[in-house]
């Protein structure tokens, strides 16, 4: 049986902390006097209200969660931040629809960058930092959930999280889930820190080095400006940003034994993140070939590469340049970079570098086992075998992914998109990247698509962070059997 009493207890308990974190923005609207107080009060009533009707009305003490009630309330807790999160910009004098809020909303919470402002500057500073701030809870909010959450559940392919490679597996950071979030909430507060001071250094503004920090360690990509990264004409900021949003798409844990034990050969030994990089040269060379033929200099060919190789890749989503003016090869090159990401246990999207780096391996079995029918050959990353159960669980996640993709591209067609923004659209929602191609490219925005393409992409965005089987089981007729 469900224990509903105990799930909405827990989620009324999430919903009062969700209010909390309106406060920032509501200090921060009240102290500067714009237009962005009204809606964020107004939007601080319904989760006060809701989580004290849920809190107040079931005494209970909180009881152990089952496997099907922990599913269910990490879903809902999910489900909540977006409505919530959606509340400010619907109260908002901008034109917001109700879509368009939880689209953005939606977007920030799960860090994949997709708008629907046509004119983001218009939007009061206050919302502009709640925009970000959405994106930092949910950067540590994805964390929690690839290392503390899901491979308890075990769902969705989350024994990859599991197994050796991965750096969550007997790495055992502390003995308990509230410690662990605890010393994780550091080292990430610790990165925001220090990369508004270099900002700061560089000369942006309090306002636009706290924004662009939340949405840097989020890997999520909102920011102050229409023209993102490129509206501050500055390499130095842009190589900045470059390396904080590479040290947000490595494994935390890494971080953490970095930090804790200063052992910085053992965690360069870590097989995903040199997979990461190696990805990250190829990438980089390969777009600056394809540049080598437009109007730039060597050194601004390389730092537009470099720079939109590490936001697709992280699944940032910021933008330096218009990158579908770029040649052919440069464009396919990001588009492929959409599907890899960052690594497991970090705060970017994408299907992760060590899958892509197991799937390989797999690959390679196969074609070892054609060659030497005979053969008995074990799928090894760092060293250790893989499991079978966890090659099977890689494999569905990546059929049901397909499948998704699919069934949404269909869905997008179907209400006039064409087929390029559609596929494209699709991807970068389902990996949280942000930007695609077509009508929804660096330079524009996804305002103006038909409001049942904005509901399938807000489901998609969900989906892809919570790692496809998660939030799909819940529709699943097995799972609500008794």
């Amino acid at each position: 049986m469900i224990d509903w009493s105990n799930i909405a207890k827990l989620l009324g308990y999430f919903i009062l902390g969700l209010a909390f974190s309106l406060l920032p923005a509501i200090s921060f609207a009240f102290w500067n006097g714009d237009a962005g107080l009204g809606p964020l009060l107004w939007a601080l009533v319904v989760p006060v209200t809701l989580g004290c009707i849920l809190v107040g009305l079931l005494h209970l003490e909180p009881a152990e969660l089952t496997r099907r009630d922990a599913i269910l309330l990490v879903v809902s807790s999910w489900v909540a931040a977006c409505l919530i999160g959606a509340l400010p910009f619907y109260f908002s004098d901008y034109p917001f629809s109700f879509v368009d809020a939880v689209f953005e909303s939606t977007s920030g919470f799960t860090t994949t960058g997709s708008t629907v402002l046509a004119d983001i500057e218009a939007l009061p500073e206050s919302l502009l930092l709640w925009r970000s701030l959405i994106h930092w809870l949910g950067g540590m909010g994805i964390i929690l959930l690839g290392i503390a959450i899901l491979p308890l559940l075990g769902t969705g392919g989350m024994q990859l999280y599991r197994a050796e490679f991965s750096g969550a597996r007997s790495e055992k950071l502390k003995p308990r889930v509230a410690e662990v979030a605890l010393a994780l909430w550091k080292i990430y507060a610790s990165l925001t820190l220090v990369l508004y001071i270099l900002l700061r250094l560089l000369g942006m503004s309090r306002f636009d080095a706290a924004c662009h920090s939340f949405s840097t360690m989020a890997t999520g990509g909102f920011s102050t400006r229409a023209l993102s990264i490129e509206a501050f004409a500055s390499p130095s900021i842009e190589y900045v940003i470059v390396v904080f949003m590479i040290l947000a798409s490595i494994n935390f844990t890494l971080h953490f034994r970095l930090f804790s034990q200063g052992d910085f050969w053992a965690v360069w030994k870590d097989t995903e993140l040199r997979f990461s990089l190696g990805v990250v040269v190829a990438a980089t060379a390969a777009v600056y070939i394809s540049l080598s033929g437009l109007e730039y200099t060597s050194a601004e060919s390389f730092r537009l590469a470099l720079f939109q190789v590490v936001s697709i890749v992280t699944t940032t989503g910021y933008s330096s340049a218009d990158f579908e003016t770029w040649p052919p090869l440069g464009q396919f090159t990001l588009l492929a970079l959409m599907l890899i990401g960052g690594s497991t246990g970090s705060t970017a999207g994408g299907l992760k570098a060590a899958r892509v780096l197991l799937l390989l391996r797999v690959v390679q079995r196969e074609f070892r086992k054609m060659a030497e029918r005979r053969g008995v050959f074990a799928v090894r990353l760092s060293g250790e075998a893989v499991d079978e159960t966890t090659i099977q669980s890689l494999l569905n996640l990546v059929y049901l992914a397909l499948v998704v993709n699919v069934v949404a591209c269909i869905a997008l067609t179907a209400t006039g998109v064409d087929i390029l923004t559609s596929i494209t659209a699709v991807t970068a929602s389902m990996f949280n990247v942000g930007p695609a191609f077509g009508q929804v490219g660096p330079t524009e925005h996804f305002g103006h698509l038909p409001v049942l393409a904005k509901w399938v992409l807000s489901l998609c965005m969900l989906a892809g962070r919570l790692e496809f089987f998660t939030f799909f089981v819940i529709f699943a007729p097995l799972f609500w059997r008794k």
